[in-house]
């Protein structure tokens, strides 16, 4: 297929009767359901009762206004249409494997057929109560620029009315919007919420109105329209994007023609002769001829006089000669006349069909109207589901308006793309889901689970990847790894009932994240460390290689090989360093390939080797060298050790004194010191040690580190590095040889040298890097959590997230992955591909987010705030939430109410329709109570009336105070310092 001027549809979502979702859509086609009922009770009125029959949803008064911040009173005043579009926008979006948030800036164009807004007749006509929000809530132009103002959408954002075929314009709008380049993703919907009997009125006095509600498309029986409610939405892109995007594509449209009938027999009046025309012009921009084109999803409304022009229409273009007539059907047998959204309900039914390879059958079909005269030209009734061949499919979707505007869509099945075969065992990939609160975050795992638990057990990784790339985004956050996806949906539902295991799985994103690596000297080498997380990960197979290469010439052997071989030599002091700084490396070099690169890095001894080629200040070559000549220098030492001590120095300070030979080598904490020297030296220190009462343990080193009498050790380093040139730090750093951060100097060989023989001052560096660094996580780069524990023993600020990505020689790739989403649990954005191979690199279908039903939002639309009058002095003040009580007699000054504090509440309450306990001082006007500039107006209005005779607030004085309610507190106080009460 040729993707030049092709259209991919990427995403979908839709609320239909009986339908709420796509697969709840589909499984009512394929079942042939009837979704056609009585009025809900919460619409009756004079005239408009339980009478009434026709396709009703169910869920038009629920909204999540807080997901999108909107104000409740806003809310309130929002037609149905815009509320129920918003929602559907977003799942649409994740249903195209993006995150909603990752389009916010983009030039992503909104179109939405709405064929007016009965919420706009019910509502501006009583001037009493009209305010800024109704009128914004009532306006059909509106159905998309809330799409693109609550999503931050910057391309083309408008709504069509062409009364029953505005949707399929609508897609036809956006796909010409696409193809010229005016933007890259596009959102077509449609939205019809029916309030008021006044179309159904005028229905019936046209002889228009089926009596049951039914349509009953190309039936004998077929006696009219039955009107009913729909909201759905499609993501389209250029074809060859969305291929380049790895998306799946559910279909292709190849093309779209919009006419108009012009002078009719009538206004109102369908023409044959113009449904024709635009048939036949979107298969010729499709470039397929009639022929080609194996089912249409007709508009059949079921009226007979439509359903008979609209035959006759098709008929003059696709009676010819074919192996098989050209199949049609009507989604309005199942689901009514969705009138503004009834394009876009027959587009996802066909985009469905050739994504699943089968059509429904039409509802009403058994008993087919005969004055169609459908076989003679060139059609067939779909009186079964109709199974579509494996190669590409043409369909096609026709929409046609009262009016005379007539739409019409030319659609393919996707093309084949290769799949590349995974072999080996199952990979872990990290499952990320988001949300708005804790709350949301349980009901949405509790959905993941279940939509998983529904699917076939299999390998995890591309469900995985794409939750990295659509549930991402919201501000409380939760990583879970699996490796098959029915161990993810056990844990998913755990995580969702169990309130211990949500908590240690998710947090709220900190922003902005600081990272800091710690790397450790040697001592925590073990054999085979990372051997798995080598056989498993390509990433980090690549980037030990890289350490391995450097190292081999300066060590003779390789490194790496030692590692896999699982060799005890690794303890010896000529490769534990060489092998602890290729770890280091490679763990570094494969976490900032996923997008983590660290704020500071701090290494102990010899780890800072490799903390300073993170850093950027020393190179790989260079600091190889280096660690090389350490290692072989540290070989030739005589026999001796290392001791760790649960003490301070300064009590050690008299044994270190009394012993000679034994070397303070390390300050690590408070109360971890660590002393070298001879294995006899030690051995005694340990027995005076204990006498004080001070346990001890000899660390696995088999020389003396730090602290040595060698003086001449640094100079055989030197001679054996040769010369080395740094660079300055472009991150922080942390020099444990100073106990400080390192600023502007650029240390020189001697100071890499003595290394060897200073003394860690690991405490005082780990203090200055929480201090000026000020980091969220700290991350480990070795075999074993020793910095870890030691920052943990000295004790860490709280909130600081400890990470270790590879615990020695059972690392795998699972740990790797934990380690990233305890980072994104922290507010890192990684970069989740490079933790996958290509081939699970593909969009799967996940469960869309499920909103909170918690409000309801009925027919009566919230008034304007009224201005009251500043209280007297004698009114009992308020508290930060508003509840009146009188003060106690001697209640001390500075635990009264704040009264400026209180007026603010009280005024943002009463304009935003909050609850009081959902205003609190921190509370930001814009960010969190969706404020806007009506709504702050609003609110100085209101201040004013609480503020002395006469004072007046300008917008300049009052925009800087706009931060939060404690801030506009604060002005507020400033204004009545003089004296007067608020």
């Amino acid at each position: 297929m040729a993707t030049v001027n092709a259209v991919a549809v990427v995403g979908l979502d839709c609320v239909f009767p009986a339908a709420h979702g796509v697969e709840a859509y589909w499984d009512l086609l394929m079942r042939g359901g009837d979704a056609i009922g009585p009025l809900p009770e919460d619409r009756r009125g004079p005239g408009f009762d339980d009478t009434v029959q026709g396709g009703f949803v169910d869920s038009v008064t629920t909204f999540d206004n807080d997901f999108f911040t909107i104000a409740p009173r806003e809310a309130a005043a929002m037609d149905p249409q815009q509320r129920l579009l918003l929602q559907c926008a977003w799942r649409a979006l994740e249903d195209s494997g993006r995150a909603p948030s990752a389009l916010a800036g983009s030039d992503a164009g909104v179109f939405v057929g709405v064929m007016g807004s009965e919420w706009a007749q019910l509502h501006m006509g009583d001037y009493a109560r009209v305010t800024p929000q109704l009128g914004a809530g009532s306006s059909a132009g509106m159905t998309a620029n809330r799409i693109s103002y609550h999503l931050d959408l910057k391309g083309p954002s408008l709504a069509v009315d062409t009364a029953c075929s505005s949707s399929l314009v609508a897609v036809h709008l956006a796909v010409n919007s696409l193809l010229s380049g005016e933007c890259s993703t596009a959102l077509a919907a449609g939205v019809n919420i029916v309030l008021t009997p006044a179309l159904g009125m005028v229905y019936q006095q046209m002889g228009l109105k089926a009596p049951d509600g039914r349509c009953k498309p190309f039936s004998l029986d077929s006696d009219g329209i039955g009107r009913s409610d729909g909201v759905g939405v499609v993501v389209l892109r250029r074809l060859q994007d969305a291929l380049d995007d790895h998306q799946r594509v559910y279909a292709v449209i190849r093309g779209t023609a919009v006419n108009q009938d012009g002078r009719s027999n009538g206004v109102s009046a369908p023409s044959r002769w113009s449904q024709q025309a635009v048939v036949a012009a979107a298969y010729r921009r499709a470039g397929v001829a009639a022929d080609q084109v194996r089912f249409i999803e007709a508009h059949g409304t079921g009226t007979t006089l439509g359903d008979i022009i609209e035959c006759a229409a098709l008929g003059e273009v696709h009676a010819v000669p074919r192996d098989e007539p050209c199949a049609i059907g009507s989604v309005k047998g199942n689901i009514g006349h969705t009138e503004g959204a009834a394009g876009i309900a027959g587009l996802i039914k066909t985009a469905l069909a050739l994504h699943h390879r089968i059509v429904p059958a039409s509802r009403f079909a058994t008993r087919e109207n005969p004055q169609l005269r459908l076989a003679e030209r060139g059609l067939s009734l779909l009186k079964a589901p109709l199974r579509l061949p494996a190669e590409e499919v043409v369909a096609a979707v026709s929409s046609f308006g009262m009016g005379g505007t007539n739409a019409h869509a030319v659609l393919a099945s996707a093309p084949r793309t290769s799949v590349t075969a995974v072999r080996g065992p199952a990979t872990a990939g990290a499952f990320t889901l988001s949300a708005d609160t804790p709350e949301a975050l349980r009901r949405n795992l509790t959905a993941q689970a279940e939509a998983l638990a529904r699917r076939p057990r299999g390998d995890a990784a591309s469900v995985c990847w794409t939750s990295n790339q659509v549930k991402t985004g919201l501000p409380y956050r939760a990583v879970f790894t699996a490796r098959d996806t029915a161990e993810l949906a056990d844990t998913l539902r755990t995580a969702a009932t169990d309130e211990h295991a949500l908590a240690r799985v998710t947090d709220r994103a900190l922003r902005p994240p600081a990272v800091a690596f710690l790397y450790p000297g040697q001592g925590c080498q073990e054999p085979g460390m990372t051997a798995a997380l080598y056989r498993e990960s390509v990433l980090y197979r690549r980037h030990l290689d890289e350490a391995d290469d450097a190292l081999r010439p300066h060590t003779g052997d390789s490194v790496r090989d030692l590692i896999l071989a699982d060799d005890p030599a690794i303890h010896q002091a000529r490769w534990a360093q060489p092998a602890l700084f290729a770890v280091a490396h490679a763990l570094t070099r494969t976490l900032a390939e996923l997008g983590v690169v660290p704020d500071a890095v701090l290494g102990h001894g010899t780890g800072e080797l490799a903390a300073a080629v993170a850093a950027g200040m020393l190179t790989l070559p260079d600091a190889a060298r280096l660690v090389a000549a350490h290692a072989t220098a540290a070989h030739e030492l005589p026999d001796g050790g290392m001791l760790s001590v649960r003490g301070t120095p300064q009590e050690t300070a008299g044994i270190l004194a009394a012993r000679p030979g034994l070397f303070l080598a390390a300050v690590d904490g408070p109360h971890d010191t660590v002393l070298s020297g001879t294995a006899d030296v030690l051995r005694q220190a340990a027995a005076d040690l204990a006498a004080h009462g001070l346990n001890t343990r000899r660390l696995p080193v088999p020389h003396a580190a730090q602290g040595s009498a060698d003086t001449t050790l640094p100079a055989r380093i030197a001679d054996l590095a040769g010369p080395v040139t740094a660079g300055p730090a472009r991150i922080a750093l942390a020099s444990a040889r100073h106990g400080r951060m390192l600023r502007e100097e650029i240390p020189d060989t001697a100071y890499w040298a003595d290394l060897a023989v200073q003394p860690v001052r690991f405490a005082d560096a780990l203090a200055a890097l929480l201090t000026e660094a000020a980091p969220t996580c700290l991350v480990e780069l070795g075999p074993a959590a020793h910095l870890l524990n030691l920052a943990r023993q000295g004790g860490l600020p709280t909130g600081i997230r400890l990470l270790h990505p590879a615990p020695g020689r059972a690392a795998t790739f699972t740990d790797l992955a934990e380690t990233v989403g305890g980072l994104y649990l922290s507010g890192v954005e990684p970069c989740w591909d490079a933790l996958y191979e290509p081939a699970h690199r593909r969009t799967e279908r996940l469960a869309p987010y499920v909103f909170s039903a918690a409000h309801r939002f009925g027919q009566t639309a919230a008034a304007q705030p009224a201005a009251q009058p500043a209280a007297p002095d004698t009114t009992p003040r308020r508290t930060a939430t508003g509840s009146p009580h009188p003060l106690p007699p001697g209640t001390p000054q500075d635990s009264r109410p704040d009264p400026a504090l209180s007026a603010v509440i009280e005024a943002v309450v009463e304009v935003g329709a909050y609850a009081r306990e959902q205003v609190n001082a921190e509370a930001r006007l814009y960010e969190d109570l969706g404020f806007d500039s009506v709504m702050i107006m609003q609110l100085k209005n209101r201040i004013e009336q609480q503020l002395p005779q006469g004072a007046d607030i300008t917008v300049p004085q009052l925009l800087p105070a706009l931060k939060s309610v404690g801030t506009l507190a604060a002005f507020v106080r400033e204004l009545t310092s003089t004296g007067a009460t608020v």
